[in-house]
């Protein structure tokens, strides 16, 4: 007889257990109850681009215009940030980066002494001169417009920011590079020339490129 007293105290026991473990998940469950969301995930505002109507295009700068107002002090303090890879000063030698001594109108990928990247070697046959726009468009996003290049920096795409800092460029030893007079068509509200047949279009230093500004510099030309 004792032993099925001492066997019901168990199961007994182990009913009470069940009891109360069910009742504490109920409890919680109901004190900590919250609702599900009418719509999973988050909505992110990306109008389509068929709604969105034609995307505004971004003329390159009209450096006729630009150069001749541009703040040499802002470009020498953006410049400031690239000294960790570059020098500039006639003679200087070559870093992380070539030495930019000159750069406005100098040979693509021609600085004496500097190892450039494959990449970059082949780009100088399409675009054998650091011209005032090819600074302009490499700067803007390096590894968009020379695909491969060792450089990994991400691009400042703030227009002034990059004027200011070509027009400081061109003035360590590149004065003697002549600033085109100012383009119409590059002014605000010109329509973009249709590119002649066969001919490949040229790339816009702002097209297709995120508006959030990087403000940081680096090294400008390319490795």
């Amino acid at each position: 007889m004792s032993g099925d007293l001492k066997w019901n105290k168990i199961l007994g026991a182990g009913l009470a257990t069940v009891f109360v473990i069910l009742m504490v998940k109920e409890g919680t469950a109901f004190i900590y109850h919250s609702e599900a969301p009418e719509k999973m995930g988050y909505f992110v505002d990306a109008p389509e681009e068929a709604a969105s109507g034609p995307v505004e295009v971004i003329l390159p700068p009209d450096w006729g215009t630009v150069m001749p107002t541009a703040d040499l002090a802002a470009g020498e303090a953006t410049f400031a940030r690239c000294k960790s890879c570059h020098t500039i000063d006639a003679g200087g030698a070559n870093g992380i980066g070539p030495n930019l001594f000159g750069i406005a109108g100098r040979a693509t990928a021609g600085h004496a002494g500097f190892a450039y990247s494959d990449a970059m070697t082949a780009h100088r046959g399409t675009n054998p001169t650091w011209t005032l726009d090819e600074l302009d468009l490499f700067i803007t996003a390096p590894g968009r417009h020379v695909p491969g290049t060792k450089m990994s920096f991400a691009g400042i795409r703030d227009t002034d920011t990059r004027v200011n800092l070509i027009a400081w460029l061109r003035s360590q030893g590149s004065s003697g590079m002549a600033v085109p007079a100012p383009d119409p068509a590059r002014q605000p509200g010109a329509v973009p020339a249709a590119p002649v047949e066969g001919e490949a279009p040229v790339a816009d230093a702002g097209t297709a490129v995120a508006d959030t500004a990087v403000t940081q510099a680096a090294p400008v030309a390319a490795h």
